[in-house]
């Protein structure tokens, strides 16, 4: 259970971190609550593990602080936070075995003898290898390998699980099978986890919250629902999953209705905070977009089906649009499908689409206002604030 009434068990506050000239992360403020599932999402490069390793304290910000339990810990050594950290390579003792291994970090402590049995053996039966104590890490696999890791990290009951790609090495079906078990244990213990991957599916399987980082800012962070569904940006949109992402203006308002004009045509939504003349970008995700012979109404957008591709579950029916762009239609495999070659209207729900203002939009506009000292621009500025709407 997630206890977001109280004060977050790690904080950052205007966390920036520069390499030399280079700014790799760009004021991050970030909450992780007691018991969370908290995953930092994003491209190689976009600083999840460098903001991971500053919380664990390997990595000192440039500007800002870290806050542990309400504690100012950002010059605190790594050793000194109540962290522990679990990494891809799992960086185990390749002379110890699997007991020695995990008793490691209490033999640092001092902890008595029996204790340290009670709870190493204890650890071990929590992550499935009650009887592999005496084994070495080269005569396990990579998934027990992962467990033991998890163990000695747990081990010391840390309030903060810190875990940078650790499926990472793991083929494709113990990844999944991981994940799970992963979740559970995390559920069980009620310990907070902050998880770094790349894998959009992973990050939407495993957590309670995703922060989706990009060129070192944090673009979004919500349930992976609010995630999926009402994405924020255009990278947030076309980096969870697949998405149609249509750049358009809006050209008019008529009633509730939004006219927006795209190269390939016009469509309406719905939406408020959106000026005449604004360039957005509308999001739909490929199973919500749909097809037909026939007009449709508030949607003028015309294609030709060029392929459909079978992918098990679903089959994926491409249209083009007279500019060259393709969009995506998922469809159940039993499903009647339109002739290659056919012409057919693009249509969506909606309430399933997500309309965005972009940054194109603002660069624009700041040119036209420098040139023109346009008094008006703060107004739309202040609206554009707001972020995605939803029509």
């Amino acid at each position: 259970m997630i206890k977001t009434d109280r004060e977050p068990i790690v904080r950052l506050s205007g966390v920036t971190k520069d390499f030399g000239k280079s700014e790799v992360l760009k004021h991050i403020d970030l909450d992780v609550y007691e018991g969370e599932f908290l995953t930092l999402l994003g491209p190689s490069g976009c600083g999840k593990t460098t903001t991971l390793r500053i919380i664990a304290g390997f990595e000192t910000p440039s500007r800002g602080c870290v806050y542990l339990e309400q504690a100012d810990v950002t010059a605190l050594a790594p050793y000194k936070r109540n962290v522990n950290t679990v990494f891809q390579s799992y960086a185990l003792f390749p002379h110890m075995n699997v007991f020695d291994n995990v008793a490691f970090g209490l033999v640092e402590k001092k902890v008595p003898k029996p204790e340290i049995k009670e709870r190493v053996e204890k650890m071990l039966d929590l992550v499935q290898l009650k009887n592999f104590g005496k084994r070495k890490p080269h005569q396990m696999s990579g998934g027990q390998r992962q467990r033991v890791a998890i163990a000695r990290a747990l081990v010391n009951n840390p309030k903060v699980l810190l875990l940078d790609e650790p499926l990472g090495a793991l083929d494709l079906k113990l990844r999944k099978q991981m994940q799970m078990e992963l979740k559970h244990l995390q559920k069980q213990l009620g310990i907070t986890f902050v998880y770094v991957t790349h894998d959009q599916e992973e990050a939407l399987t495993m957590s309670d919250r995703i922060a989706v980082m990009n060129n070192g800012v944090i673009e979004q962070i919500g349930t992976a629902q609010e995630i999926y569904e009402r994405p924020k940006t255009k990278f947030v949109a076309s980096f969870i999953g697949e998405s149609n992402i249509i750049e358009a203006s809006v050209t008019g308002f008529d009633g509730g209705l939004i006219e927006l004009t795209a190269e390939n045509g016009v469509v309406h939504g719905r939406g408020s905070g959106f000026v005449q003349d604004e360039m957005i970008y509308i999001s739909i995700r490929p199973e919500n977009t749909r097809y037909s012979f026939e007009p449709v109404e508030n949607f003028r957008l015309r294609g030709i089906v060029k392929e459909h591709i079978y992918v098990g579950s679903i089959i994926k029916t491409v249209v083009a649009l007279p500019n060259g762009q393709r969009l995506r239609l998922n469809q159940h495999p039993h499903s009647e499908l339109p002739a290659i070659g056919s012409a057919v209207t693009v249509y969506w729900d909606m309430d399933k689409a997500v309309i965005m203002h972009t940054a194109e939009d603002t660069l624009y506009d700041l040119i036209e206002d420098a040139l023109l000292n346009r008094p008006d621009l703060a107004v739309k500025q202040g609206r554009r604030a707001e972020g995605g709407k939803s029509f």
